[in-house]
């Protein structure tokens, strides 16, 4: 399966509208993988539905998700910059 731009610029927007709707979420993001994202951190996540049912589960922090959220970090600082020309 090869590169799709057009799936990957319904993406970028999906992703806009994203941030928009939920403005607090990046730098919320920002912050935890500059201060405290490192190996052994846990990193819990909480869903309460509409009917308030919760589901919570959490992750332990490896090299190699480290690893990932960089290469994440690295390609959405391409698409910022990408925007910014």
């Amino acid at each position: 399966m090869g590169f799709n731009p057009i799936k990957m610029m319904q993406a970028r927007t999906a992703m806009t509208q994203f941030e928009k709707r939920h403005p607090k979420v990046r730098g919320f993001l920002e912050s935890v993988s500059a201060d405290a994202l490192q190996e052994g951190t846990v990193v819990e996540v909480s869903v309460t539905t509409p009917q308030g049912k919760n589901y919570i589960t959490n992750i332990k922090v490896t090299r190699e998700d480290i690893e990932l959220f960089r290469n994440a970090r690295q390609m959405s600082r391409g698409r910022q910059q990408e925007k910014d020309v």
